[in-house]
């Protein structure tokens, strides 16, 4: 009897460890699959692009002739979108998961908040491209400038702050706030010098990701009219602007009629790339600090 029940358990063990080999096989070339994606987009980007890029190319303005086409234009649109942007959504999500985490009575309503929350991640964007320039460039008679963008591009983003930003105070040891409350702090003292310091790698993790959402995203900005080609150089939040994506959109689009724009839209994306990866770079040296203190 004892014989047969150690056979048994034998082939399960022998079923789960075939089973485990199989899932690590698979997991393994989804991975790789998605690797070798990325490195063919990013070389055929690379090879389409590289020659285009010259001092030129990043210095000059938005022109409908290839040669002389620039894009400084959209990136200082770019930066002026983005300065709007961190700010807005940093205050109002980390804010905002604060309250909700630490102040608000535990509840249905708050329970629906959160619920609700968590579902607006999840609305397609070009739904806030017309929330915004129904509030914004409508309502409020704002336009299509640099303010209207930001605010704009800031409610898309706002919902991944908020719901990484609470999942990040969640996660500190609950014996670290206890122990600040027992050495007589009050509880914003403990927020700010204890729970905040402690929960801003989770929190630069999500704001990493809905940055990087931000700094890419184009129909929110096509329903509020953002023009693609645009001489005058934004130096306001009341200025009109243009970005690098709505760039590379229209240019790409008008591949079909000269073959050229097609490079410029490739040497646009180089640009973006370098853009988003040094911003993500600050975030995570600003990270990895936080986690070797705490």
């Amino acid at each position: 009897m004892k014989y047969i029940e150690h056979e048994l358990v034998y082939k399960r063990m022998k079923k789960r460890i075939l089973l485990n080999y199989l899932l690590k096989i698979l997991f393994f070339i989804a991975t790789l699959f998605g690797v070798f994606v990325l490195a063919v987009l990013i070389y055929r980007v690379l090879a389409d692009g590289i020659g285009y890029l010259n001092v030129d190319f990043l210095t000059n303005r938005l022109s409908t002739e290839p040669d002389r086409a620039g894009i400084m234009g959209a990136i200082l649109g770019t930066l002026w979108l983005m300065a709007v942007v961190i700010p807005i959504t940093m205050v109002l999500g980390v804010g905002t998961a604060i309250y909700n985490e630490l102040y608000a009575k535990k509840g249905k309503l708050q329970s629906i908040i959160e619920t609700n929350i968590s579902n607006l991640s999840g609305v397609p964007s070009i739904v806030y491209g017309i929330l915004g320039m129904t509030i914004f460039v409508k309502t409020l008679s704002f336009g299509n400038v640099v303010l209207a963008g930001g605010l704009t591009m800031s409610l898309l983003v706002l919902p991944i702050v908020i719901v990484s930003s609470q999942e990040a105070i969640r996660a500190v040891p609950n014996d670290l706030s206890e122990g600040s409350y027992g050495l007589g702090s009050t509880k914003w003292q403990t927020v700010k010098n204890i729970i905040l310091p402690a929960a801003i790698p989770g929190i630069l993790t999500g704001s990493i990701l809905a940055l990087s959402r931000a700094i890419g995203e184009t129909a929110p900005l096509v329903v509020l009219g953002i023009p693609a080609l645009l001489i005058p150089f934004p130096s306001s939040l009341f200025d009109r602007f243009t970005v690098l994506p709505m760039q590379i959109y229209y240019w790409t689009l008008d591949s079909s009629l000269v073959s050229e724009y097609a490079n410029l839209a490739a040497a646009t994306i180089i640009v973006l790339l370098v853009m988003l990866f040094a911003l993500n770079s600050v975030a995570i040296v600003i990270r990895n600090k936080f986690q070797r203190r705490y």
